[in-house]
């Protein structure tokens, strides 16, 4: 009984500190059409304390959207265009020398900001993309001798084009691992992009958008987020679906075996978890329910399952390995 009560003000609680998410929703629909799978899971990294990677064709607001989310919540904004000749340095700053003064100082680089877009990651290098990947798991710096925190809310919105593979480099598998969520973007409705067509012919496309969110209300967010109740049987369900990537044959699943190379990690597990909980927060509900974990299961596992040449002879994607296990798994 006692424990209904606490579920019950911490609903109420949620219910207050979410109200935000309306505001957030109402600026970014002033200039993204559509897309709405792609602002919920930006909003969810945000308050997950995770870094996003969207993959989807040229053309598809990727960059408009993570712009307009900045703008929205009032944070800094940095934009980098990966390319083969990038430097590490050129993303997290290097020491200048100063002839005047006769010393070196610090010029920091543009991953000094909240809200960081790494345009078409896989067009640069693998000590570029890992440059970005340190700040991402350590959320520091170090130039020279120095090093900086960097600053909270710190947000990494990657974008890869799925097309066009020539001069690119692939993110490596145990790198691809530090993003919590990897994000398809696909085209719109016939009516949103009607919309859209209407939009940018009376030059409509690029209204004013308004900061309706401080960083300091993310953070504040993010803390609620933790407090989200979790049922041991949620607990057991997010292992289940895990341990079925790494052992299929111990649930029904023996036909998946030949298919899967490597399963997720226990980083796989830990994200599901916390952003199961985002999800009930955008929800604007105080516990996690089983359809919250489906809902994001595939944003979360899809770049954490390795599939075997067995499976890519049999145009076996990740997606149909995650239905299977997901229709198998026993639901509490």
């Amino acid at each position: 009984m006692e424990q209904s009560v606490d579920i019950e003000a911490l609903n109420q609680q949620i219910f207050v500190d979410s109200a935000f998410i309306e505001k957030l929703n109402e600026e970014t629909s002033k200039v993204i059409v559509g897309q709405g799978h792609m602002i919920e899971r930006l909003m969810l990294g945000l308050l997950a304390r995770g870094h996003v990677l969207l993959e989807g064709l040229p053309g598809l607001a990727k960059t408009l959207a993570i712009k307009t989310l900045s703008t929205a919540v009032d944070a800094e904004f940095s934009r980098i265009q990966f390319t083969p000749d990038l430097l590490p340095a050129d993303i997290i700053g290097t020491m200048i020398y100063n002839p005047t003064k006769n010393e070196f100082t610090v010029r920091k680089g543009p991953i000094f900001a909240n809200f960081i877009l790494a345009d078409e990651i896989n067009r640069a290098p693998a000590k570029v993309q890992s440059a970005l990947l340190e700040a991402m798991q350590e959320r520091q710096v170090t130039i020279g001798n120095d090093t900086f925190k960097l600053e909270e809310p710190f947000l990494v919105l990657a974008t890869q084009n799925p097309i066009d593979q020539e001069g690119t480099y692939t993110l490596p598998e145990a790198q691809v691992d530090r993003f919590m969520l990897k994000v398809l973007i696909d085209y719109p409705t016939k009516e949103d992009e009607r919309e859209i067509i209407r939009r940018n012919l009376i030059g409509d496309s690029f209204k004013k958008i308004e900061a309706v969110v401080s960083p300091q209300q993310i953070l504040k967010a993010r803390e609620v987020v933790r407090k989200v109740y979790m049922d041991e049987k949620i607990e057991q369900y997010i292992l289940d679906i895990v341990f079925a990537t790494r052992q299929p044959q111990d649930y029904g699943l023996a036909e998946l075996a030949p298919l899967i190379n490597y399963g997720g990690s226990p980083r796989a597990s830990i994200n599901l978890a916390i952003a199961s909980k985002a999800y009930a927060f955008l929800k604007r509900r105080g516990y996690v329910i089983p359809e919250d974990v489906r809902n994001i299961c595939h944003d979360v596992m899809r770049h954490r399952i390795g599939l075997t040449y067995e499976a890519e002879a049999e145009n076996i994607t990740q997606e149909d390995i995650i239905n299977k296990i997901l229709n198998v798994v026993e639901v509490p």
